[in-house]
């Protein structure tokens, strides 16, 4: 029921999409507020849904929560999501050189695309973590505990140096040893890590909106990927370059081309990044059923994959493989 509950939200959400004022184009940079509930402050004023795209944390500005959430965007395709009775320090917000401090409490940080002149970091505990690749990293300063569920870090401290994939983790105030730890159990018992996926389900809704507006005609104009306002939404959206890009917990990103070309839809809890077609011309535009999934602009064909997940071959099933291996969760 709740599936059915979900997938019937996604199909409303989308059939109003033309009825929805077109986005504007913005300037979110690093530090960015994208998203408050509960008790938020940034530099020790109250931060509410007013606040929202119009503060920005400066250098050395400290963003904390009571009993409360927020979400942060650093480089175009990265979010910090901020937890409970937590704080988060802006050591330095420049695109090239991109810096924060989980100075208390739980962070979470997403990265669904990363520039090739991106340097992010996060520190904590006199460690600095550079997040190398698209993934899901977390990081919390009660425990000294860095995560990675998806993706791989490099931690520094001193003369000291490790490297972390996937499914395993570092304890900064231990004797550096890395550990294995199981994603999926993890993930199951944090509300940080659910209230993230959420959150990233938004992002991917509201920038689809704007990819759509944008290949239209509408507004916002086009200059290229980065942070799009979405004034339904009340939030940035993220909109890439060119293809799809997948989010840690399977939301897709859509390039305005993307859409225009291959149709639209979305996967619930499936996928993997990659922006994974080039090949335009290969997307048939039938849509496809995949678990709860919204198919799109072709309706639902009966070449649609339904039920399960995507196996190997992506979105195969539904645009006759339009899409990738690089899409589909392996």
């Amino acid at each position: 029921m709740r599936k059915h509950y979900k997938s019937l939200l996604w199909t409303l959400g989308t059939s109003l999409l033309l009825a929805i004022p077109a986005a504007a184009a913005s300037n979110g940079v690093p530090g960015t507020l994208n998203y408050v509930e509960g008790q938020v402050s940034v530099a020790g004023q109250t931060a509410t849904a007013q606040s929202v795209g119009s503060v920005q944390l400066g250098p050395n500005q400290v963003l904390e929560t009571g009993k409360g959430r927020a979400e942060l965007l650093l480089t175009p395709g990265v979010f910090v999501r901020v937890g409970d009775n937590s704080a988060v320090r802006m050591v330095s917000p420049g695109l090239t050189d991109t810096r924060v401090e989980v100075v208390r409490g739980q962070a979470f940080v997403e990265v669904a695309e990363l520039f090739k002149d991106n340097n992010v970091w996060v520190m904590m505990n006199g460690a600095s973590t550079r997040l190398d690749k698209q993934g899901l990293y977390a990081f919390n300063a009660n425990t000294q505990l860095v995560q990675v569920f998806d993706g791989h870090a490099t931690i520094q401290q001193n003369d000291r140096e490790k490297e972390l994939n996937k499914g395993h983790e570092l304890a900064l105030n231990g004797n550096w040893k890395v550990n294995h730890f199981d994603t999926k159990a993890q993930a199951a018992q944090d509300p940080l890590y659910a209230w993230s996926n959420l959150r990233s389900e938004y992002e991917a809704q509201a920038s689809m909106q704007s990819a759509q507006n944008i290949f239209v005609g509408g507004a916002p104009a086009w200059y290229g990927p980065g942070w799009y306002w979405n004034p339904y939404w009340d939030m940035y959206g993220f909109i890439p370059a060119d293809g799809i890009w997948y989010s840690p917990f399977g939301w897709p990103f859509y390039s305005p081309w993307a859409y225009g070309y291959g149709g639209y839809g979305f996967g619930y809890g499936f996928g993997r990044y990659g922006h994974g077609y080039r090949n335009f011309g290969a997307l048939q535009g039938h849509g496809h059923i995949g678990g709860n999934t919204l198919a799109a602009r072709g309706g639902f064909s009966g070449a649609a994959r339904i039920g399960g997940g995507f196996s190997g071959r992506g979105f195969a099933g539904g645009t006759h493989g339009g899409f990738g291996g690089g899409g589909g969760r392996r």
